[in-house]
């Protein structure tokens, strides 16, 4: 039986959904291509019609799972954001949640390929996140946006030293909580100068 382009191309998006999803729980590395077109429902020997090499899907996964982040995130405040991000739900979901926090540290040792995907996306977050600064004067606009890479990366940060630590351990709530509460605190204040 032939399979129509539609077919091909529903396959195609079931098995970077689930590639996005295994990545962010496990890793580049922690998936192979056999599980991963079993876990689409597809078998092994398709994976190259859809796809040149791992490394293709990778890239495709994760500009599907950072674009899933900037949407989840595009309208709420920063302070929403935060209190999203750094919870306990979002630290014990890494299939679910950001892309960033799961694969930052195995996307610093990928093909540049893969990198300007993350590139892509941090700047897209970062644009959802200065959103709320409507202002025309450049000084505050650097400063808005530094206040914002200072946001992410604290955030991003905190869930990747919480999800090491075992997932029982008073110290991976702790260092979400201490987190939560500088960054909010940081927040408040007036901004320091760059």
């Amino acid at each position: 039986m032939k399979v129509t382009k539609a077919q091909v191309q529903e396959n195609r998006a079931r098995i970077v959904a689930m590639a996005s999803v295994l990545f962010r729980e496990r890793g580049y590395d922690g998936v192979g291509v056999a599980e991963l077109m079993a876990a689409a429902g597809l078998t092994h020997g398709g994976f190259y019609k859809h796809f040149k090499s791992k490394a293709d899907l990778m890239a495709e996964a994760a500009a599907e799972g950072l674009a899933q982040s900037a949407a989840n995130t595009a309208d709420i405040d920063v302070v929403a954001f935060v209190n999203q991000y750094l919870s306990r739900q979002h630290r014990d979901a890494p299939g679910d949640g950001c892309t960033m926090a799961a694969l930052c540290g195995d996307a610093a040792r990928q093909p540049e390929s893969i990198k300007a995907v993350f590139a892509a996306g941090i700047e897209r977050q970062l644009a959802i996140l200065e959103s709320s600064n409507e202002t025309e004067d450049e000084s505050a606009k650097r400063e808005a946006r530094a206040r914002m890479i200072d946001t992410m990366a604290h955030a991003v940060g905190a869930i990747v030293l919480s999800r090491a630590c075992p997932d029982d351990s008073p110290l991976a709530d702790e260092i979400l909580e201490v987190c939560r509460a500088q960054i909010l605190g940081q927040l408040r204040s007036p901004p320091a100068p760059i």
